[in-house]
């Protein structure tokens, strides 16, 4: 029977308006929480490619360019992009996608508010 991981209150859901994020320490480990128009998500506060603070960045969208658009560049998923402050590796914040390398998907983490309570399961 598999186990239940823990569920850990993160703080007050007022302290995460639209479109915001920060950095939060649960038992010992650094998980960026993103809102992301409404939607939580969070990240391990880690780059895999330098071993950057991840979760610092800056969060907007991408440049983008494909066959369907005739290889025009178009701006897609704003406000769904963490950049690395380090190097600018970008990830998608809902799936831990790195952009540049298909192989790299970061872990992603369960969150939901509960009773006005930003919470993750670890």
């Amino acid at each position: 029977m598999a186990q239940q991981r823990e569920a850990i209150a993160v703080a007050p859901l007022a302290d995460f308006p639209d479109g915001s994020h920060k950095v939060v320490k649960i038992n010992g480990r650094e998980v960026g929480i993103f809102n992301v128009g409404g939607t939580f998500h969070a990240l391990p506060n880690l780059c895999p490619h330098q071993l950057g603070p991840l979760c610092l960045g800056r969060v907007s969208g991408t440049l983008d360019r494909r066959p369907e658009t005739g290889w025009q560049l178009q701006w897609i998923h704003d406000g769904e992009i963490v950049t690395c402050p380090w190097h600018g590796m970008e990830y998608h914040i809902s799936t831990g996608q790195c952009l540049a390398y298909p192989e790299v998907r970061l872990r992603t983490y369960e969150v939901w508010v509960e009773d006005g309570m930003v919470m993750l399961r670890k």
